[in-house]
């Protein structure tokens, strides 16, 4: 070995005696220097607690960005897959077109999220508006209605804007809030915070009608059998 590599040979040791990386000593000394060469050069060396610190917190970091990424490729591979399924079974909601289909649905909805008390009127509720407005629609396709026999009431936490979520409601059931009863807080939400933001509390539907509850009922009987 040369006179010039013995100091460049001492001066990397020098800095790995310091904790300094692989990485940052060919960054010092502006050589690049093969790691298996650095390592073998600095076998002997016993690091600095603060180095091994580091060392722990960098494999640390990189172990939490490889999930992260793990993770994003996981949910990007599970929405292009649930993607590919609804574009599979778009033509399903033209069967909706047929009155039967329709119905079935309706009573398969009802039988899921629908009120089984016998007590006069049809009653669905749910948080999601989506499943809301499929209900009504649905409902409101199947029968002649009268739209004065809807009624709808709220359950909301104590944190949320009642105003608010009434108008968002109404215009989500096309039921005017002169049809709505008087919204319910959930007491045991008193002093919490509502951390999922696009929940919007859980909306009642009521329709007055003993017959058209039966008959919902009823479908629904017929497909559990």
């Amino acid at each position: 070995m040369g006179r010039h590599d013995k100091i460049l040979k001492e001066k990397v040791r020098k800095l790995r005696a310091k904790g300094l990386t692989y990485t940052e000593i060919n960054s010092h000394i502006k050589i690049e220097i093969p790691k298996a060469t650095l390592a073998y050069w600095v076998r002997d060396i016993i690091l600095p607690e603060e180095y091994k610190a580091k060392h722990r917190a960098a494999m640390l970091s990189h172990l939490v960005a490889a999930r992260i990424l793990s993770v994003k490729a996981k949910r990007k591979r599970i929405q292009e897959y649930c993607d590919e399924l609804e574009r599979k079974h778009s033509d399903l909601y033209n069967l909706l077109s047929d009155a039967r289909i329709k119905r079935m649905v309706l009573g398969i909805l009802y039988l899921s999220e629908g009120s089984k008390t016998l007590r006069g009127a049809v009653t669905f509720g749910n948080s999601d508006p989506k499943i809301i407005s499929l209900f009504l629609r649905l409902f409101r396709n199947s029968y002649s209605l009268d739209e004065s026999k809807f009624r709808c009431t709220l359950q909301l936490r104590a944190d949320q804007n009642i105003k608010f979520l009434e108008n968002y409601w109404s215009k989500i059931t096309s039921i005017p809030r002169s049809q709505f009863y008087k919204s319910r807080v959930d007491s045991r939400s008193v002093g919490k915070v509502t951390l999922k933001k696009e929940y919007k509390g859980v909306c009642k539907i009521d329709y007055f009608s003993a017959n058209l509850l039966y008959e919902l009922m009823s479908i629904g009987k017929i497909l559990v059998q």
